[in-house]
């Protein structure tokens, strides 16, 4: 497996900077770089595109409805360029919270956007005039502009990520994508997602070996039973936030990618309490199941088992979050982890 971590850039930068380039020294394959609802990934990317040399780079995501099409095509051209061709393209779908509730844009049709977004990205990539007329954009608007093509040099071979979570996007992603940016996964419940990725990837006429699957997860060691306990706990809470409080309380993608791989009625209960309040009620109804089921956390030999899990599953690139209050902390975790693939 290859390997790859995220970084956003939101709070002490300059810590962030000093990780991806220790990373890069200790060996690791890619590092993408997160917006969510703080620091922007086009120019923190610029920043690492100057400052690193091997490593990959890639936006980990950009999110729909935060920029056009081809504001984003010329982001990722630009990015491509400045990296010395280091760089992917990844894009999702964010939620209406994000997309809603702070950019001020509608989320409707996420399926119909991504669609339309990549068309019309890849038409900028290759160089072309940019002539679309979708359900969700239309380029150019109707009336005396005339179709336009960018002044930068074309580069059709972007790689373009899709973070996606449910079934008709899994789908999407197969069919269009070059890579899956994951998350939420469980290696035993992967039909959940490989059955609709798969579809995808037949109607395009690839498998599974034509597409990049990424599936991130927080990595912790933990050296005796007392550890490990204080480890799955912290994470419990986590993890309730990203079932009870991602989203709204009507829509949140993560509540229904447990409850896909065998969790739904845990998972209906935790958003239950979290939305009314009850964040310890929430936390107490995750289980050590639940949390090591999704991370890779625990022992050396547990975490060692667990990639080989990873592995066989047909996972592409592990995507590792290490654990640890300091940066050197977070190193060690880091390098610990890559010495066991």
């Amino acid at each position: 497996m290859k390997t790859a971590t995220t970084v956003e850039f939101s709070k002490d930068s300059r810590t962030t900077l000093d990780f991806v380039l220790e990373a890069e020294k200790l060996g690791l394959d890619v590092c993408w770089v997160a917006e969510a609802w703080g620091s922007d990934a086009p120019s923190a990317l610029g920043y690492l595109a100057a400052r690193t040399d091997r490593i990959r780079l890639g936006s980990g995501i950009i999110q729909l409805g935060t920029r056009t099409p081809v504001a984003i095509a010329q982001a990722a051209l630009t990015l491509a360029d400045l990296s010395g061709g280091r760089f992917s393209l990844g894009l999702g779908p964010s939620g209406p919270q994000v997309v809603e509730g702070l950019h001020g844009v509608p989320f409707a049709k996420p399926l119909t956007r991504m669609r339309e977004t990549v068309e019309i990205i890849r038409q900028a990539f290759a160089g072309e005039k940019i002539s679309f007329s979708g359900k969700a954009f239309e380029v150019p608007l109707p009336g005396e502009t005339r179709p336009m093509r960018l002044s930068t040099a074309p580069n059709p071979d972007i790689p373009i990520y899709l973070a996606t979570l449910s079934p008709k996007l899994l789908e999407l992603t197969g069919e269009v994508a070059d890579g899956w940016l994951g998350t939420s996964f469980v290696p035993e419940g992967a039909d959940a997602y490989f059955t609709h990725l798969d579809a995808g990837l037949a109607k395009s006429g690839r498998k599974r070996k034509d597409i990049d699957v990424c599936q991130g997860a927080e990595v912790a060691f933990a050296d005796n039973e007392d550890e490990l306990r204080v480890l799955v706990g912290t994470r419990k809470k986590e993890l309730a936030f990203s079932l009870g409080g991602m989203g709204s309380a009507t829509t949140n993608f993560y509540n229904d990618a447990y409850s896909r791989q065998g969790w739904a009625d845990v998972a209906a209960e935790v958003r239950e309490r979290w939305q009314a309040g009850d964040r310890d009620g929430a936390t107490a109804l995750v289980t050590d199941e639940m949390v090591l089921g999704t991370t890779l956390i625990g022992t050396e030999e547990m975490v060692r088992a667990r990639l080989r899990v990873w592995r066989d599953t047909g996972i592409d690139t592990v995507r590792l979050y290490p654990a640890g209050e300091t940066l050197e902390a977070r190193l060690t975790t880091l390098g610990r982890a890559l010495n066991l693939l």
